[in-house]
């Protein structure tokens, strides 16, 4: 028995069993990905179906050759998984990768190369492009290393917000381009720290969520090119290198070994300001490209596993972006959940927008699924529980999934249904107003409101992709040309209108039509049913001269102009009055208890009471929301009003009961000024008759009779 219990206690201590190059070792922790430190040296986990031998590389660091190689026993290797644990490791003294090797048959998809240099999968931290647009090793040879890093945030009580779905109003944003023009007057632009130090402006507009383009690590130089004396760059990001590292090139200061103290230390000041983080993740293909790109991670591990193969080995495009992941397969279904879990867990985020994740709906063979096991993994899964699970419902080969996206009850999807119907109506478009009266009253034709709920449908009329809310009506095409592709690339079908000029202009006539049309729109947005999104800078007017496809443009195409915040100081404020509006009338978010006087949840109201008809004529819409406030102490009742014809129009009122009457609240034909809307925020409506200019959206809400001879006096 002796020998037994000196066997169990040296396991206790963590022994070493073994020495190669010069290293003491002895297997590692097999059930933790990636390399994690011990208390006496570090264990490095990995995992290929296909591979034959596995060996470690140490590095130190900015080397480019390894001062060790440690191969791994046999005994080291169980199942599928290699595992070793080194000893007397400092993690501040190295980086790390790996070599596999095995067969090699292009056709079955098989391209292990012994001489190939990875990364791993799971590393919390990669090297070699810590400052924007630079690669310190440099040349075409340049490959990735990874490094151990220390997980000792501090994050005290801080927890997911569980702001209800409904509830959201999202702030998508890129984080270098948020603050990297000069304007921004922060002491770090273009950082997780120069957003950080924008929370006050956050905060002050009312948004409660941010939804943060990637931040994952990827290669900004990734077909980067000169254009026109212009340096280019994959500036958008959608383009993974690592899906557990944070990019390093948002930070504003080196972080060896503790690569992402920024980015917490920015998520929990957003949490501690009461706003939500989701993250944008691209989980439909990878930076290795095609045939074409390079082998540093995936394609060396298990390329056939990892990527949807065509029958002779080459890969299936559905991203648009060379490959597409094999989702559904069991073990990039363990990876995929693990990654979410380690940002859910290690950062606290609130939620995901999943990119083209009509991708992560289809089979190992490239066809779509009913029950895809991944999008029920992630609906059923215990950390993910309560979490925003956000789907672009539809991918770049033409499987469009919006209003049918496998949802478990959990998913809410971009409307891109919404964009488009609610950008005709709004430019005045023929037969437009029964599809706007649909968006607007939160899509019941695409998700059951029974089933889906009101948080099914994030409405947006602006995002990343396409043109800024201001170019949408500036500009009647794209103007892409400093792309460098001859203005062939983005969307041909923006549904913009430039309200009579092409581009800038001095007359007033149209620049004041611009603005009614900006906040035509954000009334619009923000008095619809389901959680609202837009796009960082369209709230004072960002512009990007008709560019709708800048992915590849780090200047001021891409970068947020502050200077124009004075500009258009108006635009501000009136879409902060209307973000607080939105927040003070929980009938325009949700379902409340019923009106105490008889009407329904939601009515439409066409030019007169009760009229819902819908020609190709009718450009005019109303909609009233009726129900009680969310505490349910009074009755709560709002009235749409939007006018898309470019004359005046009367429209007529439903009638309110005696105690109550109707207030405008906002009137986007006049100017707005901070604290009131002039002309129309003290206006009492007491006929059923209202006159609404042309193109021009009215908001009224339901006030007490006496609150008029309050005001009066």
């Amino acid at each position: 028995m002796d020998h037994i219990r000196n066997r169990q206690q040296r396991g206790m201590q963590l022994q070493p069993l073994d020495e190669i190059d010069g290293f003491r070792v002895r297997p590692g922790f097999y059930n933790t990905e990636g390399a994690v430190r011990a208390a006496r040296g570090v264990s490095f986990t990995i995992h290929s179906v296909g591979a034959t031998s596995c060996t470690l590389l140490l590095f130190r660091p900015h080397e480019r050759e390894p001062f060790a190689r440690l191969k791994y026993p046999e005994s080291y290797h169980i199942g599928n998984t290699y595992s070793m644990l080194v000893f007397d490791l400092n993690i501040e003294e190295f980086e790390y990768a790996y070599q596999l090797d095995g067969p090699y048959n292009k056709e079955k998809g098989l391209l292990f190369d012994k001489n190939h240099i990875l990364l791993d999968p799971y590393a919390r931290a990669v090297t070699g492009q810590r400052k924007w647009g630079e690669r310190p090793e440099n040349g075409e040879d340049f490959v990735y290393h990874a490094r151990v890093v220390e997980n000792n945030f501090d994050w005290e009580k801080t927890k997911q917000l569980e702001i209800p779905t409904e509830d959201l109003v999202i702030y998508e944003m890129h984080v270098r381009g948020f603050t990297r023009h000069g304007s921004s007057l922060v002491t770090a632009p273009g950082t997780f720290e120069g957003l950080r130090q924008k929370i006050p402006y956050l905060k002050d507009l009312g948004v409660n969520a941010v939804e943060l383009m990637p931040i994952f690590e990827f290669d900004e130089m990734e077909s980067a090119r000169v254009v026109d004396g212009v340096q280019l760059y994959n500036y958008w990001g959608y383009n993974t290198v690592c899906f557990f590292a944070p990019n390093t090139s948002y930070s504003s200061v080196v972080e060896h070994n503790h690569e992402g103290d920024e980015l917490k230390e920015l998520i929990y000041e957003l949490k501690q300001n009461g706003i939500e983080v989701i993250l944008d993740i691209v989980l439909n293909h990878t930076a290795e490209g095609n045939e074409d790109g390079p082998c540093f991670s995936f394609k060396g591990i298990d390329n056939n596993i990892y990527y949807i193969l065509t029958p002779e080995g080459y890969y299936y495009n559905f991203s648009g972006c060379g490959n597409a992941m094999n989702c559904n397969h069991p073990t990039m279904r363990k990876f995929i959940t693990e990654c979410l879990r380690y940002w859910v867990t290690e950062y606290r985020v609130d939620g995901f927008r999943f990119d083209l994740a009509s991708v992560l709906s289809r089979d190992q063979n490239g066809m779509p699924m009913d029950n895809p096991p991944i999008l029920q993994g992630i609906a059923c899964d215990p950390i993910l529980g309560k979490v925003k699970l956000i789907a672009e419902a539809w991918d770049a080969a033409g499987l469009y999934q919006v209003g049918s996206f496998p949802a478990y009850q959990r998913w809410s999807e971009w409307n891109g249904r919404y964009r488009d119907d609610i950008r005709r109506f709004l430019k005045g478009d023929e037969g437009m107003s029964g599809a706007a009266v649909s968006r607007i009253t939160g899509s019941g034709d695409l998700y059951d409101p029974v089933y889906r709920g009101a948080s099914a449908s994030i409405n947006f009329i602006t995002c990343h992709d396409g043109f800024t809310l201001y170019d949408l009506y500036s500009y009647n095409m794209k103007h892409n040309e400093k792309n460098g592709w001859g203005n062939t690339d983005g969307d041909n079908n923006g549904n913009s209108w430039n309200c009579g000029v092409e581009g800038e202009t001095d007359d007033p006539e149209i620049l004041g039509l611009r603005r009614r049309m900006v906040k035509n729109a954000f009334a619009t947005l923000l008095c619809s049913r389901g959680p609202a999104m837009f796009f960082a800078g369209d709230e004072f007017c960002n512009t990007q001269f008709g560019n709708n496809n800048a992915y590849c443009q780090d200047n001021i195409i891409s970068w947020l102009d502050w200077n124009r915040l004075e500009e258009f100081e108006e635009i501000h404020d009136f879409v902060r009055f209307m973000i607080a509006f939105r927040k003070e009338h929980a009938i325009l978010r949700k379902t409340t208890r019923p009106v105490s006087f008889g009407v329904p949840e939601i009515s439409v109201h066409n030019g007169y009471p009760w009229n819902g008809r819908t020609d190709g004529n009718n450009r005019l819409v109303g909609i009233m929301f009726a129900g009680r406030d969310e505490e349910d102490t009074r009755d709560d009742v709002v009235f749409y009003c939007m006018n898309a014809y470019w004359e005046a129009v009367t429209a007529q009122l439903p009638e309110l009961p005696p105690e109550l009457m109707w207030k405008v609240q906002a009137n986007t034909f006049v100017e707005y000024e901070d604290g009131k809307d002039v002309d129309a925020l003290t206006t009492f409506v007491n006929r059923v008759q209202l006159h609404v200019p042309p193109r021009t959206c009215i908001v009224l809400s339901a006030v007490p009779s006496e609150h008029q001879e309050q005001e009066e006096s």
